[in-house]
């Protein structure tokens, strides 16, 4: 049997953790599921396509980085859609989440996000219209590494990238004053607010960190696979399967969660068929919130 399904379950995990970051931070912290958070991803991609789009303009055809498909242009986009999808999120939650938070009801917020979520998606399907677009066309050969596995020079820069995103994410989590910040108002929120945390400046900073990352997860869908409105929408099972998996407010915990329901499904896919491909996160889902409701790294309330 070829093990080439653990690559591609590793890819389609990578994508899953870094959005799945997002959906835990935003539920440990802020205490509701947002749907919107795969629209999110959508948007991010789609403005990252924009600027590579801009920036081929003004610069003309640029060659590609070694054997890579794509070339600075990318990088730096890539950049530009991480600040763009940051701020959407600021602003949706300026607008419509703050204020329903502020009611003080849960179930409202999260039908709100419901409601958000149709909305983007259906913008981003009238502006750029839903046929698939791809950031290049150019068609990369996959290398041999053994035990009948090949991977090409895209799939594993992505890796490395999703390594070194999740490491610094981590670091910032455990080292940075905002991190401790992030996790002491995730683990007790009225005795954060009394030991004096800025909570307003830890929520800016969840949107920030989630939305970029969510960005970054719709890239490397859009540089594997292709872009579509829908895209995030048909990511928001396995995130939100991950982050439970992994234990609301790890971080660490939705990566992996991410990793284990990536590898599942392309598991699935090889041995029972790819129709399968989709059940097997709600499958998972319900696994542990049958077993451990808490997750593999998740600490009960007090």
């Amino acid at each position: 049997m070829s093990l080439q399904f653990i690559v591609d379950g590793l890819l389609t995990g990578s994508m899953v953790g870094l959005g799945a970051i997002g959906v835990t931070l935003t539920y440990s912290i802020l205490r509701f599921s947002n749907f919107a958070h795969g629209d999110f991803m959508a948007w991010g991609t789609y403005a990252t396509l924009a600027a590579v789009t801009a920036i081929g303009a003004v610069f003309g055809k640029v060659a590609p980085i070694g054997a890579l498909s794509f070339g600075w242009p990318l990088i730096v986009a890539v950049i530009v859609g991480m600040a763009f999808t940051g701020l959407l999120a600021l602003l949706l939650d300026l607008v419509l989440f703050a204020r329903l938070r502020a009611k003080g009801q849960a179930i409202i917020v999260v039908m709100a996000s419901f409601g958000a979520s149709m909305a983007l998606r259906s913008l981003l399907e009238f502006l750029f219209t839903s046929r698939p677009t791809y950031f290049s066309r150019a068609i990369q050969i996959a290398m041999p590494v053994g035990f009948g596995i090949r991977i090409t020079a895209d799939q594993i820069a992505l890796l490395l990238v999703t390594a070194v995103l999740v490491a610094s994410v981590h670091l910032m989590m455990t080292r940075t004053q905002a991190g401790r910040s992030m996790q002491a108002l995730s683990q007790n929120p009225a005795l954060a607010r009394i030991v004096g945390i800025d909570v307003a400046k830890v929520v800016r900073l969840t949107w920030i960190v989630g939305g970029g990352l969510a960005c970054v997860a719709g890239v490397m869908i859009g540089i594997l696979v292709q872009i579509r409105p829908l895209m995030g929408f048909d990511m928001l099972l396995p995130m939100f399967a991950a982050a439970i998996l992994g234990g609301i407010g790890s971080v660490p915990g939705a990566v992996l969660g991410g990793l284990i329901i990536g590898v599942a499904e392309a598991g699935a896919v090889q041995l029972i068929g790819a129709e399968w491909r989709a059940a097997i996160s709600f499958l998972i889902l319900m696994a542990v919130l049958f077993v451990r409701p808490i997750g593999l790294f998740g600490v009960k309330e007090r």
